[in-house]
């Protein structure tokens, strides 16, 4: 007994784990034997192991690929900090466009009231700090680049800024205008007595037509001029159209030249019979439609 003893001390740590041992369970009444298996502490231990790997392998892919990880208390979006910016950058964008939209619509009210607006609001450019400094000085070479290209879009639907707006020019370069309303002038263009358009009488119930393709930028009543609607062009025009009964477009619609929009009336405290109050205006500034259209 005492060899074995000795024997059993002597034996290294590591031996035991191959030991094999029975677990067994039986029925507590009868004990059956009703199931058994053969394991060692080192199939335990890699078994166990094994287990708690693929826990962990499992947890770390559903923390680093999943939407879960947002859950964890103290784990950050990585992408966060790009849409914040993101975010910013269009946040800003819009409040530049508002503005210069808002400063628009409140000239094409000005305009629809008969004041005279001198500034152009479409190409505004709103004042930032980081650019104050900044001076821009024209080259040689940037003056003859200019050239060259207002050379060659002579012809085309734009106003050509370097050439002073006359009627043959215009008429024969750009445009061709359509007759908004056949009928008589009873009351022409003059600006000194802040009469911005001509009067066109023409038979109840006649459709009035746009003059040139364009979007209606408004479309509404106005106490003085009754049932109004504008239309902005190419080339910085917008006409005007008061004094109707009925509007057949909204603010938005894309119109084509010759296309109705309105019918004839005599709507607003200032029309005194069925007529149309057309005007054509030119960069903020009314212009005599007699000048583009053959009435």
């Amino acid at each position: 007994m005492p060899e074995e003893e000795n024997k059993r001390k002597k034996t290294p740590w590591y031996y035991k784990l191959r030991n094999k041992y029975r677990l067994v369970i039986s029925n507590e009444e009868t004990y059956e034997e009703e199931f058994s298996f053969r394991i060692s502490r080192l199939n335990a231990f890699v078994t166990i192991g094994t287990v708690a790997i693929i826990l962990i392998v499992l947890t770390t892919f559903l923390i680093a690929f999943t939407p879960l990880r947002e859950y964890i208390p103290g784990y950050t979006d990585v992408t966060l900090r790009k849409r914040v910016v993101d975010m910013q950058r269009i946040t800003d964008s819009l409040k530049v466009d508002f503005r210069q939209k808002s400063i628009y619509i409140e000239n094409i009210k000005n305009i629809i009231d008969g004041n005279v607006i001198y500034d152009d609001s479409t190409g505004l450019v709103v004042e930032n700090d980081n650019y104050q400094n900044i001076h821009y000085k024209r080259s040689t070479e940037d003056s003859l680049l200019r050239k060259s290209y207002e050379d060659e879009t002579s012809y085309d639907l734009y106003y050509n800024e370097a050439e002073k707006l006359s009627t043959s020019a215009y008429q024969r370069k750009s445009y061709n205008f359509f007759n908004p309303l056949k009928g008589i002038i009873t009351n022409e263009f003059d600006l000194a007595s802040q009469h911005y358009g001509i009067d066109i009488v023409a038979k109840q119930n006649e459709a009035v037509k746009a003059t040139l393709d364009g979007t209606v930028i408004f479309s509404g009543w106005t106490v003085e001029t009754g049932y109004v609607i504008s239309i902005q062009h190419k080339g910085k025009f917008i006409s005007s159209y008061k004094h109707n009964s009925v509007l057949l477009k909204q603010q938005g619609n894309i119109v084509k030249a010759g296309e109705p929009i309105a019918i004839v009336g005599e709507s607003g405290e200032l029309s005194t019979g069925p007529h149309l109050h057309f005007e054509l205006w030119y960069d903020g500034t009314p212009v005599n439609p007699r000048d583009y259209i053959a009435f």
